[in-house]
């Protein structure tokens, strides 16, 4: 059942409990001077946890849709689950981009960013590439590898079809679909220079890079398994108003396992209101 606004029952539960202490009653026989004494030192004022505090201004400033995408639920526990997300940013390298860097059209990195320690993809057993200038960012790159491992073991081999991008090659990239498509159409299909996942190192596309992925094989193993391995589908179905591109069901992005367990139990499995979610945290 969803709550509809997460961050009321937050304020609600925790006033309760963190409401100032009740002034004792004092006996009408005590000295006046007394009385005073023992009220001053029972007037104890307890603040709210600056946690939940917290927690509520973010909670606010998200939009309607991503606040009631969150279930109902105990705060503490989101809480807990939280930290353990931010803990797990060391597991990747830290002198790069966080793994859950907010880049979407209006979020952007530099035209010269590039992802430390890239690794270069090649032919091998585990996956199939069918370019020959593939690299990920190496926690990308290990993750791939188990997820590869795991759906040849189910009799799928996949085939990976676009990874890192550079800044110039997006741009190339996005000129040539508005050359094709024209502009409104390249901008729900294809990212502006800098604000692209790819540039990112941690995301990638499957083959085929169709709407045809969705009923293949590989596919089907991925939507299953993709979660298991730390891989979240950034753009999912009817939300493109939200991601701000159309369905793209062979897009994923390497965010690790807590965080997209953490992603389905508390934004209903959307990666983009995660991401915010984590952006605004960060930021406050």
């Amino acid at each position: 059942m969803k709550n509809k606004l997460f961050f009321t029952l937050f304020l609600t539960s925790f006033l309760i409990f963190n409401a100032c202490a009740k002034q004792q009653k004092q006996s009408e026989k005590q000295n006046q001077q007394k009385e005073k004494n023992v009220n001053q030192s029972s007037e104890k004022k307890v603040e709210l946890n600056p946690e939940i505090e917290k927690l509520n201004r973010v909670l606010i400033q998200l939009s309607d849709e991503c606040k009631n995408a969150i279930p109902n639920g105990n705060p503490q526990e989101f809480l807990q689950d939280l930290h353990a997300v931010l803990q797990s940013e060391k597991d990747f390298s830290s002198d790069d981009l966080s793994p859950f860097y907010l880049i979407d059209k209006k979020h952007t990195v530099s035209s010269d960013y590039i992802p430390k320690n890239l690794i270069p993809l090649k032919k091998n057993e585990l996956f199939d590439i069918n370019k020959n200038n593939l690299s990920l960012r190496p926690e990308a790159y290990e993750a791939l590898k188990k997820l590869a491992e795991a759906a040849l073991k189910d009799g799928i081999k996949l085939t990976v079809s676009s990874t890192y991008r550079s800044y110039e090659y997006q741009k190339n990239l996005f000129d040539y679909w508005v050359s094709v498509d024209g502009l409104e159409e390249a901008e729900r299909e294809s990212a502006r220079p800098g604000t692209s996942q790819h540039q990112l190192g941690l995301a990638l596309d499957f083959a085929p890079v169709d709407d045809a992925f969705d009923e293949t094989p590989a596919g089907k193993w991925v939507y299953e398994n993709a979660s298991k391995y730390g891989w979240s589908l950034s753009f999912p179905q009817g939300y493109e108003h939200v991601t701000g591109y159309r369905w793209e069901c062979w897009h994923f992005r390497y965010i690790g396992k807590t965080a997209v367990d953490f992603q389905k139990k508390w934004f209903s499995n959307i990666q983009q209101f995660m991401i915010e979610f984590l952006d605004l945290w960060k930021s406050e």
